[in-house]
């Protein structure tokens, strides 16, 4: 812990885990597709929003708790759902879900974990969500519900921007595929990793727990990442299937990927709790808007009736006070957590998030705010505000 406590930031953090994984593997957590414009935008459209700090209020104590998809978190943010986390660390899912509940907020376990939804559920008691795909076997859905529900899930989030896989040419140049194969080609990349390729080789079982009992695509052996969405995503999925979903399930639901006001609206109108404004961190089509840049269209659209999550391109407390103060609920991260768990397992994932929970506490002290739900846009100003008086 040790060295994880000289990471003062989430960048240190990315820099540790591209030391310890293999090139293919740190590529998979960092890459995008196509030329990867959206990837870089989703962080840098932040900086184009300045803060406007005030003075003299009391700042004593500062609240960053919340209540949203009907849980009350000590924190604005939470772990969105990724997939595969045995690529990154032999703790996966576990160490994630476990460093999540010590900081009092939500676990989200994608479809494709390498822990099933059962054992994550038993874990903690702390609030979890569990993200769906629809499949080409729709029953599996179905299947998902009853499991979630029997299991305690506080919520479902449904993924609608993967119809077919994003054109991501750093896996495709690496030949990465599930499970990782190691070859002539990466050999050497693998082998000085050495600590990923010992725990490798100690547990070299990986599946995906939720879905191998029925769709047992990877039991053939390795096969590519893209070839795989390719092969088990449902391209027809429409909004009567989201709305058949909704009533299915029967409690809070996410619909995670929508950037549009038309789109945000249908979701408020068939019944969805939140929506997570998404371009699901630039891996999907290259050149799509940074969420940051649709919270407050948005929000000025639906009002107070549907809440909104903002994913993608968080990487600073102030990010996170950026995104609220323009009117989202709450954040979701990803990138950030798995390069801690990269970097250290659960002690890693729970340093990433010890770094954004005190940047935020920080920054909404400095900004004047004692709470999260005093932050509005009064204490932003858009660079587009500045040209326009020059």
């Amino acid at each position: 812990m040790t060295n994880l406590k000289k990471c003062y930031n989430i960048a240190d953090l990315r820099k540790k885990a591209r030391a310890k994984l293999p090139a293919p593997i740190f590529d998979y957590i960092d890459g995008g597709a196509d030329d990867e414009w959206t990837l870089r935008r989703n962080t840098t459209a932040f900086e184009d929003y300045q803060l406007m700090p005030r003075q003299l209020c009391d700042i004593n104590h500062t609240d960053m708790s919340s209540t949203y998809l009907g849980c009350e978190l000590k924190l604005p943010f939470f772990l969105a759902p990724t997939g595969m986390s045995r690529l990154f660390h032999h703790e996966k899912e576990l160490a994630a879900c476990r460093a999540a509940a010590t900081h009092g907020t939500i676990y989200s376990l994608s479809t494709l974990a390498t822990t099933s939804l059962e054992e994550i559920a038993a874990l903690t008691k702390a609030p979890k969500m569990f993200q769906v795909y629809i499949l080409r076997d729709r029953e599996l859905t179905r299947e998902f519900v009853a499991r979630c529900r029997e299991s305690d899930y506080q919520a479902l989030c449904l993924t609608v921007d993967t119809a077919l896989a994003g054109n991501r040419e750093r896996d495709l140049r690496n030949g990465m595929t599930m499970p990782p194969e190691v070859n002539l080609s990466s050999f050497f990349s693998y082998c000085s990793s050495v600590n990923w390729l010992f725990h490798l080789l100690l547990e070299p079982e990986f599946k995906l727990a939720n879905v191998a009992h029925r769709v047992d695509a990877l039991g053939k052996g390795s096969m590519g990442l893209i070839d795989y969405v390719n092969s088990q995503f449902d391209r027809t999925v429409t909004w009567n299937d989201v709305e058949w979903l909704i009533q299915q399930w029967k409690g809070p639901f996410v619909i995670k990927g929508l950037l549009s006001i038309s789109d945000v609206e249908r979701a408020r109108d068939i019944g969805a709790s939140a929506v997570m404004l998404s371009n699901h961190g630039g891996r999907q089509l290259d050149g799509t808007p940074a969420p940051v840049d649709c919270i407050a269209p948005i929000r000025d659209a639906v009002g107070p009736d549907i809440e909104l999550i903002v994913d993608g391109g968080i990487r600073r407390g102030t990010h996170i006070v950026k995104a609220l103060a323009l009117g989202a609920d709450a954040c979701s991260i990803g990138r950030p957590y798995l390069y801690g768990l990269a970097a250290g397992g659960e002690q890693g994932v729970d340093r990433s998030l010890e770094i954004l929970a005190s940047e935020l506490e920080r920054s909404m002290a400095l900004l004047g705010c004692s709470s999260i739900q005093e932050l509005g846009r009064e204490h932003l100003r858009h660079i587009q505000e500045l040209q326009a008086q020059t």
